[in-house]
């Protein structure tokens, strides 16, 4: 666990926070590049300090539900959008979604459009998900705006003779960036038309165009949990082994969680 602290804020897009954090032992943070991720522990908005669950090796979870719910802070999982070792500096990225009446959406995104410098968090270290076979012919990687950081730390991270494909959906046009990809990867960006559409629903649509997929391929699909789900049957379908497939729901839209 790794104790941090805020350096500065900026809107790097119209639907992107980016919160830097410093810690005086963040520099040893065991950063691995691709999809890096950690669970971010936040201090609730009555409390004076962060208060952190006591515990040693991987055995967080009960520990931290053994805190009274009233001081246990809220817990949230990240991909980390850079790390700088040299000056301890990690870059969080979180998406910024309103409701009908304009107000920010969720409990961490909440927590990143009012931070201050100085403010306090932890992370705890989760390595990566991203497990590409040494054999992989090529790369697929599809991902909504949560997945953003994942995609674009992923791309900077390839050999630079990789060849493959990214998908990546986005709320509006001004949230595309620059990404590092190696050229070889076609990045395909896929804005949202429809305000009111469920996250990840057209870059599955573009998903599903895809009508065969090489056996020695390797896929990454994450965002929304239809898209990961759906999107690793339809992959499996078009002929890529289930086990050369990494998916993961990294949340569910309302809409989704009703038709379940």
């Amino acid at each position: 666990m790794f104790r941090a602290r805020v350096v500065r804020t900026a809107r790097v897009s119209p639907s992107m926070h980016r919160v830097t954090v410093t810690g005086d032992e963040l520099g040893e943070f065991p950063w691995l590049g691709y999809d890096h991720w950690f669970r971010l522990f936040l201090q609730l908005p009555h409390q004076s300090r962060l208060r952190l669950p006591e515990f040693t090796g991987t055995r967080w979870w009960q520990p931290y539900l053994a805190i009274p719910e009233r001081e246990r802070p809220h817990c949230a999982n990240y991909s980390v959008a850079d790390f700088r070792r040299d000056s301890a500096e990690m870059d969080i990225d979180f998406v910024v979604h309103r409701d009908s009446a304009g107000a920010v959406e969720g409990r961490a995104a909440v927590w990143a459009c009012a931070a201050r410098p100085g403010d306090a968090l932890a992370v705890l270290d989760q390595g990566v998900l991203f497990d590409r076979p040494h054999d992989a012919s090529e790369v697929l990687v599809v991902a909504d705006e949560t997945g953003l950081p994942a995609t674009a730390g992923i791309l900077r991270s390839l050999p630079r003779d990789t060849v493959g494909r990214v998908v990546q959906e986005v709320p509006t046009a001004g949230d595309r960036r620059p990404l590092d990809a190696p050229a070889g990867v076609t990045v395909s960006w896929v804005v949202r038309r429809d305000p009111r559409a469920v996250p990840g629903a057209a870059a599955l649509d573009e998903v599903l165009r895809i009508a065969s997929v090489a056996p020695t391929a390797y896929a990454f699909v994450v965002g929304e949990s239809t898209l990961a789900t759906e999107g690793r049957k339809h992959l499996h379908r078009a002929g890529l082994p289930k086990d050369r497939i990494t998916f993961s729901g990294f949340w569910r839209h309302e809409t989704s969680a009703q038709a379940a």
